[in-house]
Order: C-alpha cells, then sequence, then structure tokens
C-alpha cells in the first residue's frame, strides 16, 4: 500500500476517496483512535464530526490532513457546532414527517420529506465552507448552502455516490463481530467529507487548495536588436 497522502487537487474518482482515509500511516492510526472514541456515547461522535472537520481543513490550507486528533477540546467544540447545524437543517422537516404520518396527512407528510431531503443536500454545502476558518455563520445560512450545491453541478451528485457506496462497504464491518463497524464507520465519514470537500473546494475556490493555479510568467522582455 502507498503511504502517499492525498490531496484535494487529485480528481474525484471512487478509488482516490476510498484510499484516503488509509492511504498512509497517520491516516490510519487517526482512524483507528476514532473508532477507539466510538466506545464513548455522544461525545466520541462528536469527537469524530470535529475530526473531520479538522482533517478538511489542513487539507483546504495545503497540510496533510492526518494526524489531526492533537487538540480534542477543540475537535468536541466543532462537533458541537456542526452537529447543532445539523438538527437545525433536518429537524423541522424530519417533524413534519412524523407529523404527516401520525395524522394521516399524506400533503403535511409529502412537504416533511421533501423538506428533509433538501436539509440533507444542503448540510457538505455548509460543512465545506465552515472548515476553510471555522466561520460559525456559514452554518446557519440553508439558501446559501443550497445556492452552493447548485454551483457544484454533477460533480456534487458523483461525490454522493461515492459516499454512497463507501456507506455500503462500512457495512461489512459487521462482518468482523460488530467491532469492526467501529473502523469502517469511521472510515466512511472520511471518504464522505473528502468527496465533498474536494468537489466544494475546487467549484468555490475554498483556500489556498482550491486557489486558481498561478499564470504562466511571460519570458522577459530583451533589447537586442535583430
Amino acid at each position: 500500500m502507498s503511504n502517499k497522502p492525498v490531496s484535494l487537487n487529485a480528481p474525484l474518482r471512487l478509488r482516490t476517496s476510498f484510499r484516503f482515509p488509509i492511504a498512509d500511516r497517520a491516516a490510519r492510526t487517526d482512524v483507528l483512535i476514532g473508532a477507539a472514541w466510538l466506545l464513548v456515547p455522544v461525545v466520541g461522535w462528536l469527537l469524530n464530526l470535529g475530526h473531520r472537520v479538522e482533517v478538511v481543513h489542513r487539507l483546504q490550507h495545503g497540510r496533510p490532513g492526518f494526524p489531526a486528533w492533537r487538540h480534542p477540546r477543540r475537535l468536541l467544540w466543532h462537533g458541537l457546532v456542526t452537529a447543532a447545524a445539523m438538527v437545525g437543517y433536518t429537524a423541522p422537516g424530519g417533524l413534519l414527517t412524523v407529523a404527516g404520518i401520525s395524522w394521516g396527512s399524506v400533503p403535511v407528510a409529502i412537504v416533511g420529506g421533501v423538506l428533509f431531503v433538501a436539509a440533507i443536500a444542503a448540510i457538505p454545502g455548509f460543512m465545506t465552507h465552515y472548515c476553510v476558518a471555522f466561520d460559525a455563520t456559514e452554518l446557519f445560512d440553508p439558501v446559501r448552502a443550497l445556492r452552493r450545491v447548485s454551483a457544484c453541478g454533477a460533480a456534487y451528485w458523483r461525490a454522493w455516490g461515492i459516499a454512497l457506496a463507501g456507506l455500503a462497504v462500512s457495512v461489512l464491518g459487521l462482518l468482523a463481530a460488530g467491532v469492526g463497524f467501529l473502523v469502517t464507520s469511521v472510515w466512511f465519514w472520511q471518504v464522505a467529507g473528502f468527496s465533498f470537500a474536494t468537489v466544494f473546494t475546487d467549484t468555490h475556490r475554498l483556500g489556498p487548495a482550491g486557489a486558481e493555479p498561478p499564470l504562466p510568467t511571460p519570458p522577459a522582455e530583451t533589447n537586442e536588436v535583430e
């Protein structure tokens, strides 16, 4: 297995995204640490969410994504803030869907379902932008998040396809006495985070990793007479 880390400048491909969380020793170590943290209810999940934010932030600023477990308090804060945003986005649609089913109202359930799906689609739109400078104002503007999603075009849905494929593969971890799923689930979260970060960083030119390449320097003029 190659020990060369993967960057956001790599093309969005299934193989690249799947390899990202295990590309080098530091990456594999971080996945194992994340799996161990999942044994701690709630806090472990929040730390892993914050860790994913930290990894993308490092990549956007041209640094290796791993290791990224050195500041657990900061990771916990990022996990709390982004989890609150995720709940805020999905709660209205989720509650309407449940209410529509409980009341036997198909229109209410449909509206709730549409809102819930739109919220899920918007989440990568605010997560990746938050990672750049940890600006919390990036998290609570669903209209702006959906506009960013729309700007990504087909590449965004390609990222979703890779993420769903990673989710399907991660289920195989259940075969290892269930414990393996702790490892494969952390691997999947990193696959998804990397895939969406690649698309949004490239489309919206986020941080140094998404900056436009420098223009070639024109040749110096000379005063020689032909």
